[in-house]
């Protein structure tokens, strides 16, 4: 029976042969590896991991779906987590000592920020994340300070993860096609990691990013003085995107400081 795609899931499946080996390629699956798919919708990706894996795990929203996953894949090949990945505790997939999990994905679009957050919180249990998003976010996700495109999402993920875009997907490989380009990205929790305490850091950036049209002096007013700014090396009049990631830890860090 033909699964009909749900929009309040966020539902376009993958359907290209040419994308698909392109992303297994990307990933680079490896005998022994924990990998877990957000996800799996019709297990097309599923299907070409398994081909190099002798088990994994997958995090399904939709019941229909995890019925059809549990039904196509005995349970010593797929342990599938039905629920939702918004939700779901990454860190009660048993992993062998000395590994980390890697983590794959279509996102759902409609939730891939939020999303995003959430893994970011297990990223020191992670290997390496590779995930198709729409384009747009995937730019965000990587701009550089002083660009549009730099965001709060772009300071709080490039913080925890190295990230690159690697290729991108036009709307007619899916089923239906997204209004939208898509893209693959791949994230790496970075080993230079700056110093901050996570929940200062996130409301500093916050704050700066919720006016991007006011310079950063009046952004934070009531957070930091203008001396503040200068002292870790930002202009006063600068607009929120044309700070640092660096320039950002420093003030979290006059909030409060991390050892």
């Amino acid at each position: 029976m033909k699964h009909v795609a749900r929009k309040r899931f966020g539902q376009n499946f993958l359907t290209d042969d040419h994308v698909l080996n392109d992303i297994i390629d990307a990933i680079g699956p490896r005998q022994g590896d924990t990998m877990v798919e957000i996800g799996p919708g019709l297990a097309a990706m599923t299907a070409l991991l398994l081909k190099e894996l002798d088990h994994m795990h997958v995090v399904e929203l939709d019941r229909d779906l995890v019925a059809r996953l549990e039904k196509a894949y005995p349970r010593e090949r797929l342990t599938v987590n039905s629920g939702d990945a918004l939700k779901f505790d990454f860190g009660s997939i048993p992993v062998p000592e000395g590994k980390k999990l890697r983590v794959v994905g279509n996102l759902p679009y409609n939730i891939s920020s939020p999303l995003l957050f959430h893994l970011a919180e297990f990223a020191h249990l992670v290997e390496d994340q590779h995930f198709m998003l729409q384009k747009e976010v995937v730019e965000r996700m990587v701009a550089e300070p002083g660009t549009k495109a730099y965001s709060r999402l772009s300071v709080m993920l490039q913080w925890r993860y190295d990230m690159a875009m690697l290729f991108v997907v036009p709307p007619t490989a899916f089923d239906p096609p997204p209004r939208v380009d898509s893209a693959i990205v791949r994230m790496v929790p970075t080993r230079r990691q700056l110093p901050a305490d996570a929940a200062t850091l996130e409301a500093v950036v916050a704050k700066a990013f919720s006016q991007r049209r006011k310079v950063i002096r009046n952004c934070v007013a009531g957070m930091f003085t203008e001396q503040q700014l200068i002292e870790v090396g930002i202009d006063p009049g600068a607009r929120p995107e044309a700070v640092g990631l660096e320039q950002y830890v420093g003030l979290a860090n006059l909030l409060k400081p991390v050892a």
